[in-house]
């Protein structure tokens, strides 16, 4: 505060006389400099908001393909459109209290997987971190990291980040294999996140019968606990 007072002073000892300074008084310059600061803070608080945005979007697994996906355009050609979009936007509002699983169901181009990112891009926004991965590609990660030697690349390094995330959406359940081994990592990850009170979210091509007997009466009631959300999206795609 001294210094700029003892700043204002000098300043008018040395200018002109012809030269108005912007302060006439100590106070003024006071506040101006109280308020630079706190347009500065805002500034950097906002700036380290969309870093962090953009590192958890980067870190997401949502691919060039999804990356734009959102509710607003999202296109509706029919009631089962519209109702989807509303119970999927009211998940994505209610995410912080509801703490609920989502199951969307139906055949390839319905828009299923540009709800359940438009999901996991709304709470990027909110900070939220959310991966998103096919089961083909989770397995054949973990089996990467059978034969590596980056100790940051284990199985029980990549099952408790797919355990930890706020949210994990895993997609094409049912093209898989199959194999045993697939549904103990699949239910690995279910029981931890259930326990853990972490929701989880499933793109299938299968309907609800199939998918059951694909991952197991045990793991379905596990996903499908308290509110969680099913919907099914069987109508003609976009494509027809």
């Amino acid at each position: 505060m001294n210094n700029n007072i003892n700043f204002l002073k000098r300043l008018k000892k040395i200018i002109p006389s012809h030269i108005q300074p912007k302060f006439k008084y100590e106070k003024e310059l006071l506040t101006w400099n109280y308020q630079q600061g706190e347009l500065f803070s805002k500034y950097i608080i906002q700036k380290n908001k969309k870093m962090k945005k953009k590192y958890i979007l980067e870190k997401s697994g949502i691919g060039k393909l999804h990356i734009n996906c959102s509710f607003k355009n999202y296109i509706i050609q029919h009631t089962g459109h519209k109702k989807a979009l509303l119970l999927s936007k009211n998940y994505a509002r209610k995410f912080n209290t509801i703490n609920s699983n989502f199951i969307f169901l139906g055949k390839s181009g319905t828009g299923k997987s540009h709800l359940a990112i438009a999901i996991g891009n709304y709470l990027i926004l909110k900070g939220k971190n959310i991966f998103i991965i096919t089961i083909s590609n989770l397995m054949l990660n973990i089996k990467k990291s059978f034969n590596n030697t980056n100790k940051n690349f284990t199985e029980e390094k990549i099952i408790n980040h797919l355990s930890t995330v706020d949210l994990l959406i895993l997609d094409e359940i049912g093209i898989q294999t199959e194999s045993k081994y697939e549904k103990i990592i699949i239910h690995q990850i279910v029981t931890r996140r259930t326990s853990e009170r972490k929701p989880i979210g499933i793109l299938s091509n299968l309907n609800y019968q199939e998918i059951q007997k694909v991952l197991g009466t045990h793991i379905m009631n596990k996903i499908k606990l308290k509110n969680s959300l099913c919907l099914n999206f069987f109508w003609n795609s976009y494509k027809e």
